[in-house]
């Protein structure tokens, strides 16, 4: 079967650090000022990471803030959609400290979903996770969430999402899971929702010599990837990682 006959989904999923363009380890102390103040050079950011993901059909955002000072007050999520000609959007706010910060998740999508919804995880305050239907009940949910660093939090944060998509016929687990592909977390979830991992060896982190892959793209076995990759695109302190899914014959989903 020719790969015309079916139809794939260009995804990736990006920490953009709310547009701060991290370069070494003593920037998080020299430059820890431009995560409480706005500054010309994190609009200009922005702007490049929307020339790389506009190419995708969807795309996951961590650490994405939602209009506070630092960010002159701008959605950046909602920025991000306009400039890289995203016609659908979605932002979760999961702490808000007012004027100064309001940490999200977010998405874009060339494709209109069928229903999104938003959830809390446990822990404390302050995580969450987006889930994405696309298709209608047998297409693919796309799950977008940034995980706690502490690991007890993160297994109590896998057992929920795992609830949440395991009865789902083919789902793209992506984000900023904040551990490793040998991690007890991430084998519990993926054995959970009988999920796998392409391009399990690619490092994101840091973005200027990649140590720890702490960025993940997960996959129902339903789905056949290709072209997993990490982008040699050092514009937050996490490189984004890409694939592109083959949906299964006869499911297609309209833009």
């Amino acid at each position: 079967m020719k790969r015309t006959d079916y139809q794939w989904l260009r995804l990736l999923s990006y920490n953009i650090q709310t547009g701060v363009d991290t370069r070494h380890f003593r920037q998080y102390l020299t430059q820890s000022w431009k995560h409480v103040l706005p500054h010309r050079e994190r609009q200009l950011n922005l702007d490049r990471i929307a020339a790389i993901v506009k190419d995708y059909d969807i795309v996951g955002l961590q650490e994405v803030d939602s209009g506070s000072l630092r960010s002159g007050f701008l959605d950046q999520t909602e920025y991000l959609a306009h400039r890289g000609g995203f016609p659908f959007w979605h932002k979760q706010v999961n702490r808000k400290l007012g004027k100064l910060a309001q940490h999200s998740n977010g998405v874009l999508s060339h494709m209109k979903p069928s229903k999104i919804s938003e959830h809390k995880l446990p822990g404390l305050p302050g995580r969450g996770v987006i889930l994405c239907e696309f298709g209608g009940a047998g297409g693919v949910t796309v799950c977008i969430l940034h995980l706690a660093l502490g690991r007890r939090a993160r297994l109590r944060q896998v057992s929920f999402v795992s609830e949440l998509v395991s009865e789902l016929p083919h789902v793209v687990i992506m984000g900023d899971l904040n551990c490793s592909c040998e991690s007890r977390e991430m084998q519990l979830l993926m054995s959970r929702v009988n999920l796998w991992e392409p391009g399990r060896k690619l490092r994101t982190f840091p973005s200027w010599r990649p140590m720890r892959k702490l960025d993940h793209i997960l996959v129902s076995d339903s789905l056949i990837v290709e072209n997993a990759r990490v982008l040699d695109y050092p514009l937050s302190d996490h490189l984004p990682i890409s694939i592109e899914v083959q949906l299964p014959k006869g499911l297609e989903l309209a833009a």
